[in-house]
């Protein structure tokens, strides 16, 4: 892996493409995001970047009205964190990240990384956390079939059997079930790049990605090509 980079979701729009067809694609705020760390094969036994995304504030104590009362809003960075952003010369980073890029000696701390590491036409990968979606039944978790809704009917939007009876007297682990749905990390394979702007620090990438807007997405070079 030679390209990576943390990004935002925005929303999706589509956009017409240089043959006039209409593409739907998906808006991300890529970077810039920082190198706060270079692991090498000597120091961690392995080599990898590591970068940060989206600015933190530290830890903020205040006085309360009577001016004695020390109020810590402890969203903030952490001192051990704070020594380690200091130490590579960067603002506190929200969002931390390792890459295992192959030219990993090649770059340098506090160097950015910005949208245009990524050109029209490549093949990426994107990983984020999809849309919960709490409990939800068999019909809309696995997208089965429902039963009769007439009157004499006690089989509606129910799963179905879950097993035999006598043998072999359980239900198998697997079991399509209602349950939680949505809130995993899924990865959508070989998404093409249609716009990358720097600048703007702008990715526009065809298609859907998981996520509900302002959620993180990372965006890798793809690890396999699909013709």
């Amino acid at each position: 892996m030679k390209k990576a980079i943390l990004a935002t979701k925005v929303g999706m729009t589509q956009i017409f493409s240089e043959n006039g067809v209409l593409v739907p694609v998906t808006v991300l705020t890529a970077g810039p995001c920082v190198v706060t760390q270079i692991k090498t094969v000597e120091n961690d036994g392995y080599n990898a970047v590591q970068v940060g995304f989206k600015d933190k504030k530290d830890k903020v104590i205040n006085k309360d009205k009577s001016g004695k009362k020390e109020i810590i809003h402890r969203n903030g960075v952490t001192k051990a964190q704070k020594g380690h952003f200091d130490k590579a010369g960067v603002s506190s980073k929200r969002f931390i990240r390792e890459f295992d890029f192959d030219n990993a000696a090649e770059y340098a701390l506090a160097q950015e990384i910005r949208a245009d590491i990524f050109e029209v036409g490549d093949k990426v990968d994107a990983t984020a956390i999809s849309k919960g979606k709490g409990f939800q039944g068999a019909i809309k978790r696995h997208g089965q079939s429902r039963g009769p809704m007439k009157h004499g009917s006690k089989f509606h939007r129910h799963a179905g059997s879950n097993g035999a009876c006598s043998s072999p007297s359980r239900v198998f682990k697997g079991k399509k079930m209602p349950g939680q749905m949505g809130a995993k990390r899924i990865t959508v394979q070989n998404l093409e790049v249609m716009r990358a702007d720097g600048e703007n620090n702008l990715l526009l990438i065809k298609g859907a990605i998981p996520g509900p807007r302002k959620s993180l997405v990372t965006i890798k070079e793809t690890v396999k090509t699909i013709l």
